[in-house]
């Protein structure tokens, strides 16, 4: 092999290691939207909600926040209501539940992601005079409390035995404001963030 035939090996080794350099991968410039990263929470926990720990400690369910949705979760809390109570007894049930909704989540339920926006103090209480059938008031008017805390209300109440009879569940506050009919809409099982529906409700009777 001459000296030139030698050189042009050379340099064609070099030009091909340099065009195999090229092709290596390199950090792209232009932001990529892969879309949201999978959550890891459970948003599940295994077994009842508690024990039984009184005679009057009935299954209940309730709405809890979990990777920003709501998730139902089974508990047993105590009521003045019985398992079967007749229509028009749904205010002990609305006790109950407002109640489990202002406890913190049991450690089986934080080690599954789960937590509340539900902060007391906060009751409440049948409506008053003037106020349509199955009113609810709240110690705190609805709007003052953070949607995902409005949205666990809601829905929790909604699917209970304190739901209104055309559904949805209606609630008012502690002023003169007439009561709103809100809707526990599967858009606010997965964003309660974002503001309820609400459907037009009677207005007050005239006293």
């Amino acid at each position: 092999m001459t000296r030139r035939t030698t050189r042009r090996a050379l340099l064609g080794t070099a030009a091909l290691a340099l065009l195999l350099a090229g092709c290596g991968i390199r950090p792209t410039q232009v932001p990529v939207d892969g879309g949201p990263a999978p959550s890891r929470l459970p948003c599940a926990v295994n077994g009842e909600g508690g024990p039984q720990t009184q005679p009057s400690s009935v299954p209940v369910r309730i709405y809890l926040v979990c990777a920003s949705q709501l998730v139902a979760v089974d508990r047993t809390a105590d009521t003045e209501a019985p398992p079967k109570s007749p229509p028009g007894t749904g205010l002990p049930v609305a006790r109950a539940l407002v109640a489990e909704l202002q406890k913190e989540p049991t450690q089986a339920e934080r080690e599954a992601g789960f937590q509340t926006y539900v902060r007391g103090p906060l009751t409440i209480s049948g409506g008053r005079a003037g106020d349509p059938d199955g009113t609810y008031r709240l110690s705190r008017q609805p709007e003052a409390l953070a949607p995902e805390a409005l949205a666990q209300l809601v829905c929790t109440l909604a699917e209970s035995r304190a739901a209104a009879d055309e559904g949805g569940v209606r609630i008012g506050g502690p002023g003169g404001y007439p009561p709103s009919l809100y809707d526990c809409a599967p858009t606010t099982k997965s964003h309660p963030q974002t503001p309820l529906p609400t459907r037009a409700t009677e207005p007050p009777e005239t006293p």
